[in-house]
């Protein structure tokens, strides 16, 4: 996200413009560190517009700012969920029917859609700007503030 160009951010060239990948990966992280999707409400600004399976995108361009925070929103949800997770809950069925798997594999779903995603932002930035961030190992900042 730090690493796109803001002229490539929202080119509306793309199929894919790059907020609308990153949003994407956050929404469905947030989406799937839920119980189910009923009652299920991102953070505002944003909306359920990611379950219209017709395509429809959000009603406008995300900054990179809105987007960072919900980053945070999700890295807390993750972490308060992974503390949470008993051996007995991990082997439950997700909520999600579309799935069909328990939550535990839910999670490494949701962390192979993820990487897909960044993947996938990797390869925009190294056709469009020749350059992309390289491979990073652990999370920059912990969520208690303290540098990792």
């Amino acid at each position: 996200m730090v690493a796109c160009p803001e002229t490539l951010w929202s080119d509306p060239s793309t199929a894919k413009p790059c907020w609308h990948v990153v949003y994407h990966a956050l929404f469905f992280l947030d989406l799937y560190l839920s119980d189910s999707p009923r009652g299920f409400a991102p953070p505002q600004p944003f909306g359920l517009s990611e379950l219209d399976r017709t395509g429809k995108m959000p009603e406008r361009v995300y900054s990179k700012k809105e987007l960072q925070e919900y980053l945070e929103h999700g890295r807390r949800k993750c972490m308060a969920f992974l503390a949470a997770l008993t051996e007995e809950k991990a082997l439950q069925p997700c909520g999600f029917r579309w799935v069909g798997i328990s939550v535990g594999e839910l999670m490494l779903y949701n962390m192979r859609h993820v990487q897909h995603h960044a993947a996938q932002l990797n390869l925009i930035l190294r056709q469009t700007t020749s350059s992309a961030p390289g491979w990073v190992f652990k999370a920059g900042s912990a969520l208690d503030g303290k540098t990792r």
